[in-house]
């Protein structure tokens, strides 16, 4: 009891750490998923998940104070196995069906047929397959795989502890407590994100578990607990199943038609779709546990069945695609927007800068004196004034002069002679 409180808060923090100090690494590598087209969301989270879980699980085994056993430590190293293949998927782009063959030969070593018998253990490999590939669609949001892997984890633990699996109900817990401490970063708005890696990790992990926990009992009830388990899950991979088959689009191509992306179109906020799809999980794994252990009867599945059911006709009443292209173009509208209003502010900018150019040179030329007029001074002496005559031209009265044939006035000789003593 101990070692799993102290191995759980070990690896809620380990996980925290990790995913903290992987997240550089993770964008200088591109390691990144593109959640919108401004925001790059580094998947280094599933790297540390993984990592805490079997380092966590690991020194456990290793030291003997909670042996997982030879069963749990294969479940664990296929678990590992998927993951690395996961990861591989993030950072080259698999296709989606190497990935299912992949994980359903993973599976096959982990199916206790002995439990199970033949027939029911193929079943079992490809409903675990199932349910690591939902596990990794419903990280199309921020903060919904990581919550609905929380409470499966616990659930499953539940019926593990229910089964005396000891070492199973550890390595649950260690992996509710890693997800929980990846969830510090992966609350909406997300840092950091489960990517390939983390999401078939942690799916694998508790469908297989669930598998090894249910085995042996009567295959009909344990088909509807193992359903109660992954509700969630199992719902938003019917929903996208058959809203691309009635909308003609190709299964494998992704899109906004997810759980979370409906609710979005109903308005719900990003923190309170990831609450109502936690709260979701929690009922149905709730009742997939007292069905387990017996505190209710089977027929308590139908009940979930019949909310997964009701909660899928009606989210395929939500458009999707359509009102994702009317978002798109609003976007672009935007867009154009926002460029025409920037030309627009450039070129008040270029008018008021030519205004203000202008009205500088206005205010130097304001500043500036005026060249005024030259005016000629009061008693200056006229350019083409009559020339005086001098001294030895002058006349007597009654003579005359030969060369310009006048006489000269009385008055001129009189004033000369007064002037001249």
């Amino acid at each position: 009891m101990l070692y799993g409180i102290a191995a759980a808060t070990t690896a809620l923090l380990l996980a925290a750490v990790l995913a903290a100090l992987l997240r550089p690494p993770a964008l200088r590598l591109g390691l990144v998923d593109r959640r919108r087209r401004q925001r790059r969301v580094p998947l280094s989270g599933g790297v540390a998940v993984v990592l805490t879980t079997c380092l966590v699980a690991g020194v456990g085994d290793w030291s003997g104070i909670a042996p997982l056993g030879p069963d749990i430590g294969a479940l664990v190293l296929a678990a590992a196995a998927v993951a690395v293949l996961g990861l591989v998927a993030d950072l080259w782009r698999l296709r989606t069906r190497l990935l299912v063959l992949g994980t359903a030969v993973a599976a096959a070593f982990v199916v206790p047929y002995g439990d199970t018998g033949a027939w029911a253990g193929a079943v079992a490999v490809a409903w675990i397959t199932f349910v690591a590939l939902a596990f990794r669609a419903l990280d199309h949001a921020d903060g919904v795989a990581g919550t609905v892997g929380v409470v499966t984890a616990f659930g499953v633990a539940a019926c593990a502890a229910f089964e005396v699996l000891d070492g199973l109900a550890v390595l649950l817990s260690v992996l509710a407590a890693a997800l929980t401490g990846f969830l510090m970063h992966n609350w909406p708005p997300a840092r950091v994100a489960l990517g390939g890696c983390g999401s078939l990790f942690a799916g694998f992990l508790l469908a297989s578990a669930a598998v090894t926990a249910r085995a042996g009992y009567e295959e009909t009830v344990g088909a509807g607990v193992l359903f109660a388990l992954t509700a969630v899950a199992g719902a938003d991979a019917v929903l996208v199943v058959v809203a691309r088959r009635l909308a003609g689009r190709p299964l494998l191509r992704g899109g906004p038609d997810h759980l979370a992306h409906r609710l979005r179109r109903l308005g719900i906020t990003p923190q309170g779709a990831t609450v109502l799809l936690g709260a979701a999980a929690f009922s149905a794994v709730l009742v997939g546990t007292l069905v387990h252990s017996g505190w209710a009867g089977p027929y308590a599945v139908w009940w979930v069945a019949g909310g997964v059911l009701a909660a899928v006709l009606g989210l395929l009443r939500v458009p999707a695609h359509a009102r994702a292209r009317e978002e798109k173009g609003t976007a672009h509208a935007r867009a154009r927007e926002k460029g025409t209003s920037r030309t627009r502010a450039r070129e008040r900018e270029a008018a008021r800068t030519r205004t203000g150019e202008e009205e500088t040179a206005h205010a130097h030329a304001r500043k500036s004196p005026r060249p005024q007029p030259r005016r000629a001074p009061l008693f200056a002496p006229r350019l083409f004034a009559p020339r005086r005559q001098s001294e030895s031209a002058v006349r007597l009265p009654g003579s005359s002069d030969g060369r310009h044939g006048q006489r000269v006035s009385s008055q001129v000789s009189a004033s000369l002679r007064v002037r001249n003593g």
